[in-house]
């Protein structure tokens, strides 16, 4: 007889495991506009099915709490009810024998304290707050908000220059954002619960290129206002792009030699070629804007006090330009570059030998990846990546860090910089790192402590630092313009209550985001500085969208992007990623489940439909 049998998987754990796969992929791409309080109910629910029940925290402890906040949803409770829920759930958290009960009752304190008015509503009015109320998730994921499906559906159709219209009536950078926009919007694609996002970027690319050239809206009649932009990037070239439109008279003043900002000089050619960027700079500049290039604004002529007399608004738009020190030994040697400088050059055409030269570069995000692949391109014999927390931890999306690491780069991860060597001629020849561990998770990060390992010594001969970018805000402070910690200081509807007519957004406020977050802040103060001059204007065409079409919803894998291969494209910096073919992008398109028209009605807990 057997002592011993190895264990296998029978039907029912199969099958549960399959579950919860299921499980955890629909919740991942949930939409957000259900009820928070339905959904933490849920969330207990399924915490106390894992409980074992043996203490009396969550024996008694979890069902009471599921019980309040079923009493919340179902108009039985009062607002003491939710002072004993949150009371109840830190007793809990504390007295719980197992991660399990504490864990769950953390997630009740969590959501008393994170949307306690909800619960206020439910308990007086019935209703979750209003505000939650799109049911388009990519639209709503948009900063944009583009009409995403929309344009999937004209895509499909083949109306390609009807796409990029639709899509110019919210962004006037369609062929920008085809290329390089980190499309935030396939984050809740509902497609995900069949199988996998929609491709939405893949699909602006499809339009763009077919379309060949980007048509303005009409522009409204002229109001005899002027306004002032300060700063040529994406967020001042979008406000200035609506409101030329609006039927004012819109003046950029732009320090570079080039219009387009970061775009210009932070995002390389191979991701962004000039010609592909020309198109939307031409098409905003036909719109009858005026552009005033190599001028600084702050002080003398173009003071900001100046710009007040002879315009009606002014729009401060002036990016995120200045480089950020590491702070360690060495910084000020020959050899050490910042990641504004080194993309800098090259957005002006200024390429930089790096042939047999050994490059480290400094940082984790994705101006670290345009900096390193950039580098392998100028000739560097290796290029090594120097990043204090994990791989996982890098804030560069992940097509950015493998396409880099395909191409020849060196990822260091978990290891922080000490100081860089120098020679008797104070030039770089060597970076050195300490070694870290994995520690503490703080605010939903690892914090990455010594591990008391040796240090290590990278021979190198350049060291670039890519650890972010401030703005520079001299001459801009004289002027009452607020600042806090570097950055101007406007409220969300971008205006700057100290100084009436003056509006500011993009970089130079949030800090370095996105392209599309500076475009999404452009409209917002468009609409906004419109307002500020007495006029309410709407810049919108129409276009007809294709009817939908009622068929069944097959699973489908996603198309994906491809690349020229890495030996090829690694010694260029011509465009690297290939659009889909007419077959693919007719399949991808296919796959848009259609939101715009199969939205989510009327939700569980109270939630009105809009």
């Amino acid at each position: 007889m057997s002592r011993l049998t190895l264990s296998t998987q029978n039907q029912v754990e199969s099958t549960l495991e399959g579950i919860y796969n299921y499980m955890e992929h629909h919740l991942k791409f949930s939409p957000q506009d259900t009820c928070p309080i339905d959904i933490t109910g849920a969330f207990l629910r399924l915490y106390m099915t894992q409980s074992c029940g043996k203490c009396t925290s969550c024996r008694s402890g979890l069902p009471q709490l599921s019980y309040l906040l079923d009493s919340v949803l179902q108009e039985k409770a009062t607002l003491e009810t939710v002072d004993e829920i949150e009371r109840l759930a830190d007793i809990i958290t504390e007295s719980a024998d197992c991660v399990i009960g504490s864990e769950a009752a953390k997630m009740v304190a969590k959501a008393i304290k994170g949307f306690r008015d909800d619960f206020v509503s439910h308990i007086e009015n019935h209703v979750c707050l209003a505000e939650r109320t799109d049911s388009i998730p990519c639209v709503a994921h948009c900063p944009a908000h583009v009409n995403i499906p929309g344009y999937i559906a004209l895509v499909n159709d083949e109306r390609y220059e009807d796409a990029v219209k639709l899509i110019t009536n919210d962004n006037p950078f369609p062929v920008v954002c085809a290329l390089i926009c980190e499309h935030p919007c396939e984050a809740r694609c509902r497609r995900s619960l069949l199988d996998a996002p929609v491709n939405i970027r893949g699909l602006k690319r499809t339009a763009i290129e077919k379309a060949t050239r980007v048509i303005p809206p009409e522009r409204l009649p002229e109001t005899g206002k002027k306004i002032a932009v300060v700063g040529g990037g994406p967020s001042g070239l979008t406000v200035a792009f609506y409101l030329q439109l609006m039927g004012h008279q819109v003046t950029v003043f732009e320090r570079h030699k080039q219009l387009g900002g970061m775009l210009v000089y932070g995002i390389p050619a191979y991701r962004l070629p000039r010609n592909y960027l020309k198109r939307d700079i031409e098409a905003i500049l036909s719109t009858g804007v005026e552009a005033k290039l190599n001028t600084n604004v702050g002080v003398g002529e173009y003071s900001i006090d100046n710009l007040r007399k002879q315009y009606d608004a002014v729009y401060v738009s002036i990016g995120a330009h200045q480089a950020k020190d590491i702070g360690i030994e060495g910084e000020d040697a020959e050899g050490v570059i910042s990641a504004v400088d080194f993309l800098g050059k090259i957005g002006d055409e200024e390429m930089v030998d790096f042939t047999g030269k050994n490059v480290c570069v400094v940082g984790g995000g994705n101006v670290a990846m345009d900096c390193t692949r950039s580098a392998i391109r100028c000739g560097a014999k290796s290029v090594s990546i120097i990043y204090r927390r994990r791989r996982e931890d890098m804030t560069a999306l992940p097509e950015e860090i493998e396409g880099a690491i395909a191409e020849g780069a060196h990822l260091i991860d978990l290891h922080a910089p000490l100081k860089i060597e120098t020679d008797e001629n104070n030039k770089v020849v060597a970076f050195w790192a300490r070694p870290n561990m994995v520690s503490k998770i703080k605010h939903g990060r690892m914090n990455p402590v010594d591990s008391g390992m040796d240090d290590v010594r990278f021979e190198c001969d350049v060291v670039i630092k890519a650890i972010g970018q401030g703005t520079d805000t001299s001459g801009f402070d004289e002027t009452g313009i607020p600042l806090e910690r570097g950055l101007i200081k406007a409220d969300n509807v971008t205006s700057i209550d100290e100084i009436p007519g003056v509006f500011a957004g993009g970089d130079c406020v949030t800090g370095p985001k996105t392209a599309i977050l500076a475009i999404a802040a452009g409209k917002v103060a468009a609409a906004n500085i419109d307002e500020y001059l007495g006029y309410h204007h709407v810049v919108q065409r129409d276009i007809e969208i294709p009817e939908v079409e009622l068929k069944n919803r097959e699973y489908c894998g996603r198309v994906e992007m491809s690349e020229r291969l890495p030996e090829e494209r690694k010694h260029d910096f011509l465009l690297m990623e290939k659009a889909m073919t007419d077959k693919e992008a007719k399949q991808e398109a296919g796959r848009c489940l259609r939101c715009d028209h199969f939205n989510c009605g009327i939700i569980k807990g109270g939630r009105k439909a809009w």
